[in-house]
């Protein structure tokens, strides 16, 4: 297969719930592809299934692909010369295009009842079969069909399926699949409401659309023949088939589940965008684990900026075979680029969690800890925890805390003293003449780094992890230093 001509692709969802890892990934290659070849790339929703729709989902939806910087050409929100971009605005095309097919033949009009129909089910189920409609409609001439249609007589619109012979669907990932047409049942296009089901919209508006690639995911393989089938009785030509590979939970056992996907948030994780971006996460950090998770471009290389991907990513290169999704990849990454950002970059991300943690540090300070922190957190939301100490006040430290390693408390009230004094003899604060006068104070006096650097962690932080101490205490400022080993001493009395 060649790319040397411009695709056009299309991300359809139906805005039933929040945007996850499998939507975003198929967005992505979508995105990608379109770029590579200078194609077109369309946002479609598909929400004619009118129960299952959730208020503010088809802007999540929006705001989590803007997020990740994944952009398209036509769609809702920006119009396009294929419109309009939701399937609820379509309705009639899809009417046309399912009388159509019942004028050709490859379609019916059927009048069974719910009732009627449980019956069929429960009469198949009892006989171990599969549940298929028993085609009654299916015998009723079109004449027949047409009177009654106009008597109002409540009716779906059900697609004619072949029984006998195969169906061969030919995907690029898997090569040709083969579907016994006993098998497929005579599925309906149209409800007695009058919305098409996915099946029809989907196919008509991909043709009129001018789609070239279909992408989705591997659920979609068991529908894929039926898609084909109404394909092949409008005479058209079909688009290339791409079923992406499935997503199977962290231990790698199984396919992600809502339990899974609950157990995930009670560790720190998700698999839904919105929560990705909370807990810290660059959106290109979630864009180069995502792509992994499916495609390679070689057998060594890992990191990708979004340029990076457009210029080396292929449907060939994909792979078919399930991914495991792999939290502490997706760590790796977000701590690699995070240390690829500009101390300016890195402070305007990492402000939004400071905030939200009632902190309101100044935006040039936080560029001056940027460059301390970059290569110590692994998510933006671990910056707030990390030097909350330089932006608040710290509570008063306890008494047993400050207590050096092996001294005891007259010894460490003294060498407090001392650091104090000495910390105040500083006329040019930097972490270059903090480290020289603490450095020399150690070696005079026998301390190791872990016991000095132990009590100023808590009397200058309140806190046993912080980014590097003498860094941390130019950005705090002298004064605040200061004040606070003073407080120190007063505790250790």
């Amino acid at each position: 297969m060649t790319e040397s001509k411009p695709y056009r692709v299309r991300f359809a969802p139906s805005p039933t719930g929040h945007v996850h890892l499998g939507s975003a990934r198929t967005a992505l290659y979508d995105y990608l592809i379109a770029q590579k070849t200078n194609g077109q790339f369309i946002l479609r929703i598909e929400d004619t299934d009118r129960k299952r729709l959730v208020e503010g989902a088809e802007e999540e939806l929006i705001n989590s692909l803007h997020w990740l910087g994944i952009e398209w050409d036509e769609g809702p929100d920006k119009g396009g010369p294929f419109g309009p971009y939701r399937q609820s605005e379509r309705k009639e095309i899809y009417q046309k295009y399912a009388k159509e097919l019942v004028e050709s033949g490859d379609a019916y009009y059927c009048f069974c009842t719910s009732e009627r129909l449980n019956q069929v089910r429960q009469e198949k189920q009892q006989q171990k079969l599969q549940p298929h409609y028993d085609g009654l409609c299916r015998a009723i001439t079109a004449l027949e069909a047409e009177k009654r249609v106009n008597a109002g007589e409540p009716h779906v619109i059900r697609f004619k399926s072949p029984k006998e012979g195969a169906t061969v669907v030919k995907d690029l990932l898997r090569g040709e699949i083969t579907f016994e047409n006993k098998n497929i049942d005579d599925f309906i296009l149209v409800k007695t409401d009058g919305w098409a089901l996915y099946h029809l919209a989907a196919i008509v508006d991909d043709y009129l659309m001018k789609i070239t690639h279909v992408i989705r995911g591997s659920e979609w393989l068991p529908t894929s023949p039926l898609h084909s089938l109404i394909w092949k009785a409008f005479g058209w030509e079909e688009p290339v088939w791409v079923h992406l590979s499935v997503f199977l939970k962290p231990s790698g056992k199984g396919k992600m589940s809502k339990r899974e996907a609950a157990q995930l948030t009670n560790d720190g994780y998700s698999i839904f965008i919105k929560d990705l971006e909370k807990l810290g996460y660059l959106p290109e950090a979630v864009i180069n684990w995502v792509a992994l998770m499916g495609w390679s471009y070689d057998d060594h290389t890992e990191f990708f900026s979004m340029t990076d991907l457009i210029e080396k990513f292929s449907l060939e290169k994909l792979n078919p075979s399930p991914a495991a999704i792999n939290f502490s990849k997706l760590d790796h990454f977000n701590k690699e680029h995070i240390k690829k950002l500009s101390n300016k970059d890195l402070a305007e991300r990492v402000y939004p969690f400071f905030v939200d943690k009632k902190l309101s540090p100044e935006k040039s300070k936080l560029e001056d800890i940027a460059p301390v922190i970059n290569e110590r957190i692994t998510t933006l939301d671990d910056a707030a925890e990390l030097c909350k100490f330089i932006f608040n006040d710290i509570a008063l430290p306890e008494q047993s805390a400050l207590v050096i390693a092996d001294k005891t408390l007259d010894e460490t009230g003294k060498i407090a003293r001392d650091v104090l004094a000495l910390l105040n003899e500083i006329t040019d604060w930097n972490p270059t003449a903090i480290d020289s006068i603490m450095k020399n104070y150690m070696e005079e006096n026998q301390l190791s780094p872990r016991q000095l650097l132990g009590f100023l962690r808590e009397a200058i932080a309140g806190q046993k992890v912080t980014p590097p101490l003498f860094e941390s205490m130019a950005v705090l400022g002298k004064t605040a230093c200061i004040e606070r080993i003073k407080r120190a001493i007063e505790v250790i009395g």
